[in-house]
């Protein structure tokens, strides 16, 4: 089995039992343009250390999973262009062949818990995906957060998925998802779904308190910052020319998220960009405030 490569400023707070927040790298590859995503990069592990928590980006270079990255190490996530998108299935394949590559929701959580970190903030998560019933096109993400016991915060799925058979998934998977000071689950570039949720939380210290007690994986679902919500008209309208795209392409599979997401930030004019850095800023500072609250001496 392939050893983690663990940085020794995330080693020794992980060995001392201080706070440490998980950092996917796909959003910083693949998410987000240069140089902007360097921007981000830094501006998500500055968030983590100004809550009292050690940010561990993780990627995985020349083969080796790396939690925790240098400056440099992060600049060549940013700028590499050559990164492949590794999902859990694909860290085998990486290895072996001493491949470079960003993780998504579904491989960061895995190596992650396999370095002992319980909290992972992240922008939002894969779902199933619209025409799933004939397509089977269902994200790894869903399985690896039933199986997998750390704690995700994020803005929901992304409205682009089929939000209601995601939850419908979660239900069935036993996964909690829980508002952030919210009782609809969020859609991403939006603050509400149409569903409701079964329970919320107020605080960092609520959010770490149920964690502790399910021993399970989580999911708590912190909406986007009201001043950065896309328009709704703007989004239904994105949304709906998106879904025309795919059919006239023919776009199918692993493409159409990206796919989607290029036409967003394309046609918003960048809407959608600061939508996304945003929301995803929010959620990395509510995930360091748990990950704080959850190395106090109760739950040890």
């Amino acid at each position: 089995m392939t050893t983690l490569q663990i940085a020794d400023e995330v080693a020794t707070a992980l060995a001392e039992n201080r706070p440490v927040v998980a950092l996917e790298s796909t959003i910083l590859s693949h998410g987000l343009p240069a140089p902007r995503n360097l921007t981000v990069a830094a501006r998500l592990e500055k968030v983590v250390r100004e809550a009292g928590a050690v940010p561990a980006t993780i990627a995985v270079l020349d083969g080796v999973p790396r939690v925790g990255l240098s400056s440099s190490e992060l600049d060549r996530v940013c700028t590499a262009g050559d990164l492949v998108k590794l999902s859990l299935r694909d860290l085998g394949p990486a290895y072996a062949l001493g491949r470079s590559g960003a993780t998504t929701v579904a491989s960061t959580t895995a190596l992650a818990h396999q370095a002992g970190i319980r909290v992972f903030g992240t922008g939002g998560l894969g779902g199933v995906h619209r025409g799933a019933r004939e397509t089977w096109d269902v994200s790894a993400d869903l399985d690896v957060v039933a199986t997998t016991p750390v704690l995700i915060v994020c803005s929901g799925v992304k409205s682009i998925l089929d939000m209601g058979a995601t939850l419908e998934v979660f239900e069935t998977r036993s996964v909690p998802v829980v508002g952030y000071r919210t009782s609809r689950f969020p859609a991403f570039y939006r603050r509400e779904s149409e569903f409701d949720l079964s329970w919320r939380v107020e605080t960092p210290a609520e959010a770490a308190a149920v964690f502790a007690a399910g021993g399970r994986g989580m999911l708590l679902a912190n909406p986007i910052p009201a001043a950065y919500e896309m328009d709704a008209d703007l989004h239904d309208r994105l949304l709906a020319e998106g879904l025309r795209k795919l059919v006239d392409q023919d776009v199918r599979g692993k493409d159409v998220t990206p796919v989607l997401l290029e036409h967003f930030h394309t046609a918003s004019e960048g809407v959608s960009l600061d939508a996304n850095e945003e929301l995803v800023v929010s959620n990395v500072s509510v995930a360091a405030a748990v990950a704080v609250a959850l190395s106090g001496e109760q739950f040890q």
